[in-house]
């Protein structure tokens, strides 16, 4: 009888330690939930909001690709804690080790989450000019971030790329089975834009040259961004990651149609109060109002483009 106690108590506490160790796990997925694009090629979309202690700076797209050998990060999060929630993402998935973390651009929604890789010794890929827009802005990052971040921010590491890639000369990474096309732009929504292309799937990943939903924001230039969506668009694509919003099979080809409405919109009103000797405070009041309704977070970015717009366009 006593053993008889005895096995049951122990498989008792057995079956209660699985439990829990699987509420773990599963609570765990539902505080940083994972998508499946398509076969081996994961995301965590960011939610639309300002960055924040309480969303951990969590607001853009970031995610994975699995090879046969081992596994490529596409944006790293917006804070050290956000990379350890992605990281641990990638454990559940497959026990390869992590070979790349690539920066899509400087903003540090994207990258701020590097450090949490450090451990696997990767190579941090971006863009030629990277490394200079980190140098350019760490100071100012690190002060505001800080702030806004709060306890999210701790850890928190500026890295720069250990490999760059040029305009012109994209570069091609094999995980194993599995080769991704890796390619630098002239500057559109910054002066350091980089996509990531997976052969295999035909799958894109855009950084931020493609927001859906939520507002698009500019950092570059206007007329570059312009040139850059109207290349992309035309790409023959089975799935596009943007930089914010929706992953998507379908919807993409309309998203970088509402962005070139929009910055088309800007471009074209913007032209029209310089050539009638208007004023910049002009245009924040009265470009691309009609464009409110289309976007989450309007109020926000709105006049911080037609502003940056405007300093561009009126020496053109």
């Amino acid at each position: 009888m006593h053993r008889i106690l005895l096995f049951l108590s122990t498989l008792l506490l057995s079956l209660l330690i699985t439990a829990c160790s699987s509420e773990s796990k599963n609570e765990s997925n539902n505080n940083y939930p994972i998508k499946e694009v398509t076969d081996g090629i994961y995301y965590h979309q960011g939610i639309h909001q300002e960055p924040s202690e309480e969303n951990m700076g969590a607001i853009a797209n970031v995610g994975f690709i699995i090879g046969e050998r081992c596994v490529a990060v596409i944006d790293s999060g917006g804070s050290y804690l956000e990379g350890t929630y992605l990281r641990q993402a990638i454990t559940e998935k497959t026990d390869l080790p992590v070979c790349y973390v690539i920066n899509s651009h400087v903003h540090p929604d994207h990258i701020f989450g590097n450090a949490a890789f450090k451990d696997d010794n990767p190579e941090f890929i971006g863009n030629e000019k990277l490394p200079a827009a980190i140098a350019a802005r760490q100071g100012f990052f690190a002060k505001t971030f800080k702030e806004t971040l709060g306890a999210a921010y701790k850890g928190t590491e500026f890295i720069s790329p250990t490999r760059t890639v040029s305009i012109g000369n994209p570069v091609t990474l094999d995980l194993g089975n599995r080769k991704l096309i890796l390619t630098a732009y002239p500057t559109s929504h910054t002066d350091n834009d980089l996509t990531v292309f997976d052969q295999k799937t035909k799958t894109l990943w855009t950084g931020d040259l493609l927001f859906m939903e939520r507002i698009p924001v500019l950092d570059g230039s206007i007329n570059g961004w312009l040139s850059t969506m109207q290349q992309l668009k035309k790409l023959d694509l089975n799935y596009v990651v943007p930089g914010h919003g929706t992953a998507s099979k379908d919807l993409w080809q309309q998203g970088f149609e509402n962005q070139i409405r929009y910055f088309t919109t800007i471009h074209d009103e913007i032209r029209v109060i310089v050539d009638n000797l208007g004023t910049i405070k002009e245009a924040t009041e009265t470009v691309g109002i009609t464009e409110q309704n289309s976007w989450e977070l309007f109020l926000d970015y709105h006049r911080r483009n037609v502003t940056a717009s405007f300093v561009q366009l009126e020496w053109e």
